[in-house]
């Protein structure tokens, strides 16, 4: 069977086209998905950044700011419902960015069965933040419960103290480990962050070539901007700068 029709047979049978629609379940339409809740999920990953960066002018601005958006719409709705509303959100954008990822990858494995390639695969004109994408991007999901148990949560940090993000912090990034596991984690994240923000035009049918330089551009300053901010916190603690 050719691989055009093996792909359409997979897409067919797929099932998902009963509750989703037919769209997004085609592989443009998964693209898409993917495309439009990565934009989403970029847009939380920079703001939650900036916010944590308030770190830097001390325990009562990023506590207040962390109060702020447990008493967002509060007392017209009970606190914190509009911060879980979020999370849901953001939990949901999540999923489905990574099912649409699953669900693609699988189809073309399926859609190109015993096909080898008739070439040696040319990794060194492959971008690495390509080729690290589906690994890369289950290291993020690991770290992203770590995360949650350590600073959101508190299972993972033994001085955790509810309410007081500025504390957590400190105690959490002063485990040398634990500040490992962050700016590792954070590298994979800015790999990631780079080939998404450049891909996610093309997946949304925006590749012009006359923009390709500025599409690699703005992927490598997102990029670069969520990795400095993000591990600048973490150093900052290492080196002293920030404490208790």
């Amino acid at each position: 069977m050719p691989t055009t029709n093996k792909r359409a047979e997979v897409n067919r049978r797929s099932g998902w086209g009963e509750w989703l629609g037919p769209f997004f379940t085609s592989d443009l339409g998964l693209k898409w998905l993917m495309a439009l809740t990565g934009i989403g999920l970029l847009g939380f990953v920079l703001v939650h950044m900036v916010g944590n960066l308030k770190v830097f002018f001390g325990a009562e601005e990023i506590n207040l700011y962390a109060e702020s958006l447990r008493e967002l719409l509060y007392p017209l709705v009970p606190k914190q419902s509009v911060l879980w509303m979020f999370r849901i959100g953001l939990a949901a954008m999540f999923v489905f960015h990574i099912w649409a990822a699953w669900v693609l990858t699988n189809r073309s494995h399926k859609a190109r069965g015993d096909i080898k390639y008739q070439a040696k695969r040319r990794y060194d004109a492959v971008n690495y933040a390509s080729r690290t994408m589906r690994w890369g991007g289950v290291i993020i999901l690991l770290f992203l419960i770590f995360h949650l148990a350590d600073l959101t949560f508190g299972y993972a940090n033994p001085e955790f103290v509810p309410g007081d993000v500025y504390h957590n912090m400190i105690t959490s990034f002063e485990r040398t480990p634990v500040a490992v596991i962050y700016i590792v984690a954070q590298v994979f994240l800015a790999l990631h962050i780079y080939h998404g923000a450049w891909s996610m035009f093309q997946s949304l049918g925006l590749a012009n070539p006359r923009f390709n330089d500025w599409r690699r551009w703005f992927a490598v300053a997102f990029a670069v901007v969520i990795l400095v901010g993000s591990t600048s916190m973490v150093l900052a603690v290492q080196v002293g700068y920030l404490t208790l």
